[in-house]
């Protein structure tokens, strides 16, 4: 019988206090981008999943701060989150729609593949179908006007459809639903929640009532 593990998918936003000791028992972790989530968030990083179009990509690639980035050193594998032809054949709706945004389907994949091979760690890019399937059913939730999905919600989306394993415990972790305009945070909080009451995800509880617990996790209320 294979082993139950425990997969935190772990976000830049706030933590939970005691998160550190948590995620870091986990058996897989997976953080995002400049891995700001360290250290509250603990330490432990299997898998950097990085936002690889634009200028989030080409800050990560340049110089060499994220590439020494503790967490990045520890990682096993990088994980890319926007295929690259399907950016591309977004390019021309968003220069009408978006025309700050030229430089967004800028596609940087093959600097991370040549990191990864050159460091020895693996490599996977999040294929379009699983984008094309998040932006599908976002529209249960009445996204309005958005650009692309948040790299945390392919994440996720990604790891239930192609990697979670039967028993796996697939946790979440400084999830707060906030940041660039650009992405539909309120309707993919209500669709996280949806994932919460089908039992196909968890969320580290905001607060820990003993220290002996363990681990330390509820559904968002």
């Amino acid at each position: 019988m294979t082993a139950r593990r425990t997969i935190m998918i772990v976000g830049n936003g706030p933590m939970p206090k005691g998160a550190a000791a948590v995620i870091d028992a986990a058996d897989l972790v997976i953080r995002f981008n400049d891995c700001r989530s360290c250290g509250a968030g603990g330490e432990k990083t299997d898998i950097v999943a990085v936002c690889n179009t634009g200028r989030p990509a080409l800050s990560m690639l340049g110089g060499g701060v994220w590439k020494s980035h503790a967490a990045v050193r520890q990682a096993a594998s990088i994980w890319c989150v926007r295929d690259g032809a399907k950016f591309q054949a977004l390019r021309g709706k968003l220069n009408v729609t978006h025309p700050d945004l030229g430089d967004l389907c800028d596609d940087y994949t093959d600097g991370f593949f040549a990191f990864a091979q050159a460091t020895g760690r693996g490599f996977h890019t999040v294929p379009a179908l699983t984008h094309e399937s998040v932006d599908a059913a976002l529209e249960r939730f009445d996204p309005g006007a958005y650009v692309v999905p948040s790299s945390g919600l392919i994440v996720i989306a990604e790891i239930l459809a192609h990697w979670r394993q039967p028993g796996d415990r697939v946790v979440l972790a400084g999830f707060g639903h906030a940041g660039w305009e650009g992405h539909p945070f309120a309707a993919e909080r209500e669709m996280v929640e949806d994932f919460i009451r089908e039992g196909k995800l968890e969320r580290l509880e905001p607060s820990i009532a003993k220290p002996s617990a363990n681990p330390y996790i509820l559904a968002e209320r």
